[in-house]
């Protein structure tokens, strides 16, 4: 799966620390999610859309490989 995150994070000015500690996991997952090496839960996924004030789908996309599976 792809997403924004590390974009959106930017633009907020958080550090992965910042963004980490408002959805209640490591550091590291933080990381893990931005480089596309673990995917959100759904609940997860709907904590990191209310810190951005955007939909899921416009921080997540499914990578070309999911569509045509």
């Amino acid at each position: 799966m792809e997403n924004r995150l590390k974009e959106l994070r930017a633009q907020m000015k958080l550090s992965q620390g910042d963004l980490a500690e408002k959805l209640d996991v490591s550091r590291q997952t933080v990381n893990s999610l931005e480089r596309g090496k673990y995917d959100p839960s759904l609940p997860l996924a709907f904590k990191i859309a209310k810190v951005f004030g955007q939909p899921i789908e416009s921080i997540f996309t499914p990578d070309e490989r999911e569509i045509e599976a």
